[in-house]
């Protein structure tokens, strides 16, 4: 574009700031956002706001370059290229670019010159090219209110005008061109604009930092695009480091190829590096007020931060208004959830500004920790206040806290804890209280580090000869306490149990199993409270072992739960209450779960406690029962958000757990069934028993995966591999009732009946009740092919007595016809359940029958999940680059996934793979 100038009134005009910038190279595309801009610009004003660097003005011109048409033809015009795609949603389009020092008067000038080229009036109609009259806003309202199509108006960096005047006739314009100025602006912050009452009023689209950081696939295509393709792990591990934030990664992107060993260079990355540094010093922090700025700083101490505890570092009264403008105005700090509100900084900045923090005087620094330190002793979050202790070697106020708290200061996930490594206490402090050596091997195990959690425990089991008792009972309990959590985190459950038995010994001769607390609980020696700990805190950790070994130790956590509520400790109530609700979900106790899991939820949030991984197992609770209960929207909800917990679509999970990871796949697999696709429910299931072979203890578990996947099996016509699949199965009871339903499939009732386990005996009553609800419909639909309707009918009616007080509705509307026909005569004979069997069989009408298939065709490698679906989308007529929209992905990657597809199906054409695709039944 050139700079030639254009000219309005007396005013000279650059032809540059009326189009926008051609994009630099290597631009993603990214469709999600560009539908984003799409859906706003229906409204009267879309605006994108974000601190520098987070790619507004290059998406902006994309979107505009892309679908609005924009060319020059001249200085100061633009207009649209008849020969380029329609515009946007039939608007007439319209850039300026603010800058600095742009008045009323010359603002309006550019206001003027834009507004022509989209309107096309004579340069003597109602366009004012000066700020105008209240009468030439009235005639310039008029004149966009008859045009024949809207006009986009974009005003980039309008944060640069500083005098809310000079917007005046441009809001007066929005009120009265009756929809026919549409506004979509780019900014940093502080905008003269209306802001709240266009919100109010519905009328404002926001696309902020949220939206505008990269996803991995998009720092995947970019890193691509630069010639620095990573593996998917350190892709992941940049887009975290950097936030998602454009700038960094394309600083990151250009940096990456001269390194030897890529992935360990990502490992390193921080905002402390020079390429990275001097971006941020100019272009964010440049721009904040010194003191704000000197608030950042000292706040950088923590991860988080609210109001009080910027005023405890800082000594400003105004440090609650002080955040909310640098989360608002400054867009530099991000607002979380949650009442007080809390702040964080992107993590390249924190990175820079705990290393200026770090060249702060030592005797300055100190008592910063100090600050923190006694906050957080008295705002409930003892972690923060042993490490903040501990680095300001504030060993009484260190070993306070870890005797107070010590339930509460382990480690339940295994990321690591931010912050120096504190130095270690002198010998005379240990000597005189050898639990401040504990509460450093408490905070090291915390921060995962357990070589230096042991070597701390050696050296105060050396100090703690010559106690007293009963303190050294008391010390005793405790450093078992951590013993038990090392091992616990170093994957030892030998030494869990073991660990285990030995706190347990350390409770009070003749303790039951409840207790009423002291009013201060001190987690020493004898005390009620001190009893409900240990059990709280040895049932959660047993439980944690055995999960991970597959098994589903429901008992453990519901006992745990209500022992860490008797002790007031709330972190391992919600540890207990989110892991008790996935597996009381799991055996069909969904009220019980409901109840685990709203409770798990409802717990106050920023306490210094990583909860992603807690509110996963929640939601994959709720999930599970929406899908008991046929509610698969409810259910797919639920999973969305439950990946910390479960991963994504067959990805591994944060937890590293398998057995959520197992049951999220057994979920999705039925969704997947139900949606006309069980190929893909049956890739998932496979993998999720695959990641369950070498657990000890998961054969239940696995045994519901075998029969979903045999189910699934069933009904791709695939009948051999399904019975290959149940066989020997009959000691899991959904096994054998898999078979007894594969046998009544086959024809074959007399084999069904001599397969259908008893679920009627005493034993049966520990089944999941999923599984005894199958068994009982089979058992009379057997009863019902016996010729013998009347018992047929008082089974039917003790499976409702156990579905009814759960809501378990899915095993009755997702069944074959004869249930259905059941449940029909039933309601006829007469029921104690009529509301509910009139419900079942009018859904049970309505929900898709699944005719079998043939057996389908195998792969020599199968398509991928992401491959599949762009398979679906190849029967359609969309483009390329219209797929790469609906999925938010770039139209590179899609083409690498259709030429994968290609290969694989040994096809040339688009149509040659739909037609292969199809005789394989892979669509």
């Amino acid at each position: 574009m050139g700079t030639a100038p254009g000219r309005s009134g007396d005013l000279p005009l650059l032809a540059s700031r009326l189009t926008p910038a051609a994009p630099p190279e290597a631009v993603v595309a990214r469709p999600r956002l560009l539908r984003r801009l799409d859906e706003g610009s229906a409204g009267p004003v879309t605006l994108v706001a974000a601190p520098a660097g987070w790619g507004k003005t290059t998406l902006l011109a994309s979107w505009v370059r892309l679908t609005g048409g924009i060319q020059e033809t001249g200085p100061g015009a633009v207009v649209p290229d008849a020969g380029a795609a329609p515009t946007v949603a039939g608007l007439e389009p319209a850039w300026v670019s603010v800058e600095t020092g742009d008045d009323g008067e010359r603002l309006w000038a550019y206001l003027a010159a834009a507004l022509r080229a989209a309107t096309g009036p004579a340069d003597d109609g109602p366009v004012p090219d000066r700020p105008p009259r209240p009468d030439q806003l009235e005639a310039l309202a008029a004149a966009l209110a008859g045009a024949d199509r809207p006009v986009l108006l974009v005003l980039d960096d309008l944060h640069r005008i500083t005098d809310p005047a000079a917007l005046t006739g441009l809001e007066f314009l929005l009120r009265h061109a009756e929809q026919r100025l549409r506004l979509v602006v780019g900014a940093r912050a502080g905008l003269p604009l209306a802001l709240h009452r266009l919100r109010l009023a519905g009328e404002l689209t926001e696309i902020g930092p949220d939206e505008l950081a990269f996803t991995d696939d998009e720092v995947a295509d970019l890193l691509t695009a630069h010639g620095a393709a990573l593996p998917a792990r350190a892709v992941h591990r940049l887009r975290e480091r950097t936030g998602g934030w454009p700038a960094a990664l394309r600083i990151a992107a250009l940096a990456v190829r001269g390194q030897a060993d890529p992935e360990r260079w990502v490992g390193q990355f921080g905002g402390d590096q020079p390429e990275i540094a001097g971006y941020l010093q100019e272009e964010v922090l440049g721009t904040i007020d010194p003191a704000d700025r000197d608030l950042l700083r000292r706040t950088a101490l923590a991860d988080t931060v609210c109001a009080d505890l910027a005023e405890a570092l800082t000594g400003r009264t105004d440090a609650a208004q002080a955040l909310a403008d640098l989360a608002g105005a400054g867009g530099v700090l991000h607002r979380e959830d949650g009442r007080p509100p809390w702040y964080r900084c992107e993590p390249l900045l924190a990175d820079l500004l705990r290393a200026e923090l770090a060249r702060m005087p030592a005797d300055e620094l100190r008592e910063l920790h100090v600050r923190a330190a006694e906050w957080y002793a008295h705002g409930g979050r003892p972690a923060d206040g042993l490490r903040h202790a501990l680095v300001a070697g504030r060993w009484d106020l260190a070993g306070d806290l870890f005797v107070a708290h010590w339930p509460e200061l382990t480690r339940y996930d295994r990321d690591t804890a931010a912050g120096p490594r504190p130095s270690s206490p002198p010998p005379d402090v240990l000597r005189a209280q050898p639990e401040v050596a504990l509460a450093c091997a408490a905070e090291r195990a915390y921060a995962c580090d357990l070589p230096g959690a042991t070597d701390h425990l050696r050296t105060a089991a050396a100090y703690a000869g010559g106690l007293p008792m009963p303190r050294r009972d008391r010390f005793l309990r405790l450093a078992t306490a951590l013993e038990l959590t090392v091992a616990r985190l170093a994957d030892d459950p030998v030494e869990v149990r073991a660990a285990a038995a030995r706190l347990l010994r350390t409770r009070p001769p003749g303790a039951g199993p409840t207790g009423v607390p002291d009013a201060a609980p001190t987690g020493g020696g004898g005390d009620a409270a001190g009893d409900a700990d240990v059990r709280a805190f040895t049932g959660a950790a047993l439980g944690l072992v055995e999960l991970a070994a597959g098994a589903l130790p429901k008992a453990r956590f519901v006992r745990a739960r209500a022992a860490a509520r008797e002790a007031g400790r709330a972190r391992t109530e919600l540890v207990a209450a989110s892991r008790s609700a996935l597996l009381l979900a799991v055996r069909g106790d969904l009220r019980a779960a409901e109840r685990a899991a709203r409770d798990a939820l409802g717990m106050p949030p920023c306490r210094g406690w990583s909860c992603r991984l807690d509110c996963g197992y929640a939601y994959l609770a709720l999930a599970v029962a929406a899908l008991h209960r046929d509610q698969p929207d409810e259910a797919a909800a639920n999973l969305a958000v439950a990946t910390p917990a479960t991963g994504a679509d067959g990805s591994q999970p944060e937890s590293g757990e398998p057995v959520a990871a197992a049951v999220a796949a057994l979920c999705r697999a039925r969704l997947h069934g139900d949606a006309g696709d069980p190929a893909a429910g049956q890739r998932l299931l496979v993998r999720a028993r695959e990641a369950l072979v070498d657990l000890p203890h998961a054969a239940e578990l696995a045994g519901l995966l075998r029969a979903a996947e045999a189910e699934l099996r069933a009904e791709r016509g695939d009948l051999d591999g399904a019975r290959e699949l149940l066989a020997g199965g009959h000691a899991e009871p959904a096994l054998a009732v898999g078979l007894a339903r594969l046998e009544l499939r086959s024809g074959d009732a007399g084999a069904a009946g001599r397969a259908l386990p008893d679920w009627q005996a005493p034993g049966a009553q520990a089944w999941p009740l999923p599984v005894r609800l199958d068994a009982g419909l089979l058992d009379a639909v057997l009863a019902e092919r016996g010729g013998d309707g009347r018992r047929a009918g008082r089974i039917l009616e003790q499976v409702l007595d156990l579905a009814g007080p759960h809501g378990c509705r899915r095993v009755f509307t997702r069944a074959e016809g004869p249930v259905r026909d059941l449940l029909a005569a039933h309601l006829d004979a007469g029921t104690a359940h009529f509301a509910l069997v009139s419900d079942l069989v009018r859904d049970a009408g309505q929900a898709p029958t699944r005719q079998p298939t043939e057996p389908a065709g195998t792969l020599d490698e199968p398509l991928t999940e992401r491959e599949l679906t762009i398979l679906r989308y190849l029967q359609s007529i969309l483009s390329n680059v219209e797929i790469a929209s609906e999925l938010s992905l770039s139209v590179n990657t899609v083409k690498t996934h259709v030429r994968n597809i290609y290969r694989k199906l040994d096809a040339t054409r688009r149509r040659e793979a739909v037609r292969r695709a199809r005789e394989l039944r892979l669509l």
